[in-house]
């Protein structure tokens, strides 16, 4: 398997879950009101699955070891492209929690953001997975070697195993700064 095989395998599950965003939004459109317990599951998705876990192993791992490859320029410069694409969604992520928070706080004027940040969202992950699929891991695969690709491979697993160690780890930390 190349690396992008488990890459493409995560893709299909944040697709399920844009999936699930964009049924919120046909209920945020009939109704006017969303389920802030959905959204912050979502955040959660997006920040754990989708950004930390899956663009942490492109960033991290696929990124760092293309970086030393002498890329041709339009590869390289659509590697810069998804990276800033990242920054984006996390953004927009951040900007959706404060929406939720001012929503829950009874910011009624909040729903609208919150509606902006999940429709952008939704337009933009398709668009971001497709240029990876189809175009960006097709094209750069040429740049490693089979044993390089398999060293990948390998580190993928561990970042996978790591990450659940570091989400709880954090989570105990940041709770241990809460003064009671």
């Amino acid at each position: 398997m190349q690396p992008r095989g488990p890459l493409m395998i995560e893709h299909r599950l944040i697709e399920r879950m844009i999936e699930q965003i964009g049924k919120e939004l046909q209920a945020i459109a009939q109704t006017g009101k969303t389920d802030p317990l959905f959204i912050d599951a979502a955040v959660d998705f997006i920040r754990t699955y989708a950004d930390r876990t899956h663009h942490g192993k492109e960033e991290e791992i696929m990124f760092r070891d293309l970086s030393k490859k002498q890329m041709s320029s339009e590869d390289r410069s659509l590697m810069e492209e998804l990276v800033q694409e990242h920054i984006l969604g996390r953004k927009l992520t951040a900007e959706l929690v404060e929406a939720n928070l001012r929503y829950r706080q009874g910011d009624e004027k909040a729903i609208s953001i919150i509606d902006e940040k999940l429709r952008t969202l939704i337009d933009f992950y398709p668009r971001h997975i497709e240029k990876e699929d189809k175009v960006f891991f097709p094209a750069t695969m040429k740049y490693l070697s089979v044993e390089e690709q398999q060293q990948m491979l390998e580190e993928f697993w561990r970042f996978d195993k790591e990450m659940i160690h570091e989400k709880y780890r954090e989570l105990v930390e940041g709770l241990s700064q809460i003064s009671r």
